[in-house]
């Protein structure tokens, strides 16, 4: 039985399908971890998540269901003094709910048995493993991923008393492990890189026969992703005489604002904002693309990129990826290998970059076959998650 139980802010998430994909693959291999969500994510486009998986999950309950809940446990002294004076000190300080999200669900892990808890993210459910871990026998890691480490948001427990208390920090690039190993030197012997993971056998591969070429992009419409490059990109590719649609899959607040530019730039009849689609339809769109572009930014925050899913799904669909080299990126994207790496920003280099693997197929073959090869290396999903169980419950042996 695991001695560990899974914490996140909210589960299953359209926009954290990694973290779904972790789960699903522990259930797959017979490992089923207790899961608590902070949060029941809602509004979100419609997938095809496992029922079972999605039954499994234990939703926290709103604030006042929540107070009142962890108050009948302390009047029938089932908290420490030491907790219920922390809490009162605490009083209604920024980040309090984490306390009682942390009493709650660590009066439950007791009564299972569980002794460690896994967070996805350096943000709420990290914190609520934090006070977790100060209330209870129950130590706790955390998987960093992107902003969370690169742009830490200011809480009183940020990700310097995170990382120095966790057990373990999960992240997931060789270059976020040597971010945090440098900033927090003394704790680098607990920061650990497993790289997330696919199931391949869910992808079909691209046969490069659209006609014409389709360029996909899929992502957040935010800043970070760098897709207004892509629509000055395609602007120069038209000028340039290429015939091509181009599909920016995703949802977000730069919706309109892309939709104008494309306006402006009379792209209407190549450049396409078809919204969010679920995970089903975005492997159709991979499968029948020619080439997919992810032409992220640093943004003005100093948010980034870290290991973005898409580009995985783009190489286990043998696509050519044209992207950029920020953070983990070049990880993935070898020159030459796999797909071209561009300046970001640079929409001219970026369309110079997109333009040869229209002309030639079998270029955009050969990158894509080299993607696919190093996907299936790096990116087993079976391989990465018993890295990830060797650290966070090395006391099974699950073999």
């Amino acid at each position: 039985m695991p001695q560990f139980a899974y914490l996140f802010e909210r589960f299953p998430s359209f926009g954290q399908t990694f973290c779904y994909r972790e789960v699903a693959e522990l259930g797959r291999q017979g490992i089923t971890p207790p899961i608590f969500s902070i949060r029941n994510p809602k509004d979100e486009p419609p997938q095809d998540w496992d029922p079972r998986i999605v039954g499994r999950v234990h939703y926290l309950p709103e604030e006042k269901e929540l107070l009142d809940e962890v108050h009948r446990a302390s009047k029938k002294r089932k908290l420490t003094s030491e907790v219920v004076a922390t809490l009162d000190k605490w009083g209604r300080r920024t980040d309090f709910l984490r306390l009682y999200q942390a009493a709650y669900v660590g009066l439950r892990l007791q009564k299972m048995g569980i002794h460690h808890v896994h967070a996805h993210f350096a943000g709420m459910a990290a914190r609520t493993a934090f006070w977790i871990g100060k209330f209870f026998p129950i130590s706790f890691s955390f998987t960093a991923h992107a902003n969370d480490i690169f742009t830490p948001r200011d809480f009183e427990i940020g990700l310097d008393k995170l990382v120095d208390v966790a057990r373990v920090v999960i992240t997931e690039t060789d270059y976020a492990e040597k971010f945090l190993r440098e900033r927090f030197p003394s704790r680098a012997d607990r920061i650990h890189r497993v790289y997330n993971g696919l199931d391949f056998a869910v992808f079909k591969r691209a046969n490069f026969a659209s006609a014409p070429p389709l360029i996909v992009a899929v992502g957040r419409l935010i800043a970070k992703k760098g897709f207004a490059d892509l629509v000055r990109a395609c602007r120069l590719l038209k000028e340039r005489g290429k015939l091509f649609r181009c599909e920016i899959i995703g949802e977000g607040p730069l919706e309109q604002e892309l939709g104008g530019q494309i306006n402006q730039l009379g792209l209407q009849d190549c450049v396409g904002l078809p919204g969010a689609k679920a995970q089903y339809e975005i492997r159709e769109h991979l499968a029948a693309a020619s080439v997919f572009i992810l032409p992220s930014v640093i943004d003005v925050e100093g948010g980034m990129d870290n290991l973005p899913t898409v580009i995985m799904e783009a190489m286990a669909a043998g696509l050519p990826v044209v992207a950029t080299a920020i953070g983990g990126i070049p990880e993935m994207v070898i020159q030459n290998q796999t797909g071209f790496l561009v300046p970001p920003g640079d929409a001219v280099t970026l369309a110079s970059a997109i333009g040869p693997l229209f002309d030639d197929i079998g270029l955009a073959r050969r990158l894509g076959e080299g993607g696919f090869q190093r996907a299936k290396e790096l990116f087993s999903i079976e391989k990465n998650v018993r890295s990830l169980l060797a650290l966070i419950d090395p006391g099974n042996n699950y073999a």
